[in-house]
Parts: C-alpha cells; structure tokens; sequence
C-alpha cells in the first residue's frame, strides 16, 4: 500500500505523454508515491447496443467493437506503464486499468478517484494541436468544475522549472492547498517552494464598481484586511511545510496585481522557474482565489502544471 496515491487519465494523445513525463520526473523525487492509470474507453453508439439486443449479426458487430476498443486501452496502458517504469517508478507502484466509458469521461475518472481514495487526479490538458484538449473535449476543465473532493493537476506541455509556487491568499481553501502540498511533497528532494501572495485590489474583492465613492479609503481597508490576514497565514502554511520537511525550500512572497490576479500568478511563476503551480478553488468567501482565478491560470498556462484544490 502506498501512502500517495495519483490517478493519471490515459488516452492517445500527446496531452496524455505529457502528463506522463511531468509524473514520471516527480516520481524520481517523490517517496512512496503508487499511481494508477486509467483509460476509459470509447461509448458505443446506443443504435448499435439497440440492435444487439434482437439481431444476432449486429451483437457480433457490438462484441468485435468491444474487444477491439479494449485490445487499444490495453496497448496504451502498457505504454504508459513502460514510461513511468523507464522513469524509476518500481512496477508494484503501478496499477492499469481499461474499462467502458459508463457517463461523461471527466465524470467517470472522479468516480473512479473518490471511491479509491486518490489523492490526486492527473490530466493532460492538450492533444495533438493547442485547440484540442485531451479526448478530444474539454475534460481538464470539467475536472476543474465538478471535482468536490479531489484535488486536480492539469499539465500543459512540458512544464518549465523544478520549482513549485503556490498561489495564496489566506483563505481555508488555500491553507488545503498548502496541506496538499506538503503531504505529497513530503521527504521528496524539492530544491524551490515559492509562497507567492498576490496583494489584492479593491475590484479584486468586490464587482461593484466604488470609483466615486472615496475608492483610497476602501482600497486602504481592502489592503489593511490583506495584510492582517496573510501575518496569520504565512506562519501557519511554514509550519504545515516544516513538518514535511520542506522548510528548508520555501521562501515567501508578496507582489501586486499586474493586469489580473491570474496574469500575475502566471507572471511570477515563469520569472521564479516553477514549473508547477499550486492554488485552491475557492477563495476567502469565494472572492479572491476563487473559480474565476483557477480558470484564469489554466486558460493562460503554458509549458507547466497546475494543481487545484477544492
């Protein structure tokens, strides 16, 4: 039984060889570390399952089509499993699984990662051009939607820079995505934590436009709040970090808003080398660091991973 444990969503394309070498490099650091990887296979057309209930011929045809859609999983998944070993992960890491699409394919890949216990689903986020995504649909982003319990990474390309920023702001949901961070980082050789907080902006916490209404007062209480907030914070995620054994790592950082809060957490990452980025969904109140946020960053990523936890 292996303490950490990722599920990594298998298909055919270049998306996928990607989130394969970014787990592969991070199994190389990371101890204790089992990963299952999935392919969901193609839906047969409900014409096709119709006719196989009464026509002999056409339950042949439903039979041959399966066989083959699991012959393909089956070769994809050995081909995986022949990366990840190539990259150092032990073959008791390793399970492989091939099995028929039962609802959308983000849906069926949480099912499979909330009743086994997952610490993390993993996800290529392009296929084989930049206008494709991986099987062929918007999968990473429905990952991001509907995912309630499982943190998600989604990796674009080959990420850039062994360091690691996390984005934070101070809320719950970020102090989770400190806590997620340490737990699968934990006894791994990272060389760079960056704990990066991006300094709000008045319309940054509230959509209602104040501009005529003494906006110096309310952007001085905005950053008052921030500042109160992230003196809490800031020695409570080192703490989380230092009992990973990760304090020697981590540096902290405060910057402001350049263009948008996701811009800048882009920015910065790039600038640092961190190749992974780490932030939760939900922000304080679900303001800052929210849906909107996490959507900026995977929108705008490029060449890295991004982790989000709910």
């Amino acid at each position: 039984m292996h303490a950490k444990k990722i599920l990594l969503g298998i298909d055919a394309s270049a998306g996928c060889r990607a989130a394969l070498d970014y787990v592969g490099r991070l199994a190389g650091i990371v101890p204790e570390l089992g990963v299952r990887l999935l392919h969901i296979e193609p839906t047969v057309s409900a014409f096709l399952a119709e006719e196989a209930g009464r026509d002999p011929l056409a339950r042949e045809r439903l039979a041959a089509l399966c066989r083959k859609h699991q012959s393909a999983g089956r070769r994809l998944l050995e081909e995986a499993r022949e990366v990840l070993l190539r990259a150092g992960l032990a073959p008791g890491a390793l399970e492989l699984e091939s099995r028929p699409r039962r609802g959308g394919v983000a849906r069926d890949i949480l099912d499979d990662a909330e009743g086994g216990l997952f610490d993390a689903v993993v996800v290529g986020r392009r296929g084989v051009s930049r206008l494709e995504e991986m099987f062929g649909g918007s999968v990473s982003r429905h990952l991001l939607e509907h995912s309630r319990l499982i943190p998600v990474w989604i990796v674009d390309g080959a990420p850039r820079g062994a360091g690691i920023l996390a984005a934070v702001e101070g809320s719950e949901s970020a102090l989770r995505a400190v806590d997620h961070l340490a737990f699968l980082l934990s006894g791994a050789a990272v060389s760079r934590i960056v704990l990066l907080h991006v300094a709000p902006r008045l319309r940054d916490v509230c959509a209602i436009d104040f501009a005529a209404e003494a906006p110096h007062d309310l952007e001085e209480v905005v950053a008052r709040g921030d500042r109160r907030c992230m003196e809490h914070f800031f020695p409570a995620a080192m703490q989380r970090l230092s009992e990973a054994g990760l304090s020697g790592a981590v540096e902290t950082a405060t910057v402001t808003v350049w263009r948008d809060i996701a811009a800048t957490v882009l920015r910065e990452a790039r600038q640092r080398d961190c190749g992974t980025i780490v932030l939760g969904r939900s922000g304080s109140g679900g303001s800052v660091f929210g849906g909107r946020v996490a959507h900026g960053v995977l929108g705008g990523l490029e060449d890295a991973a991004l982790w989000v936890v709910p």
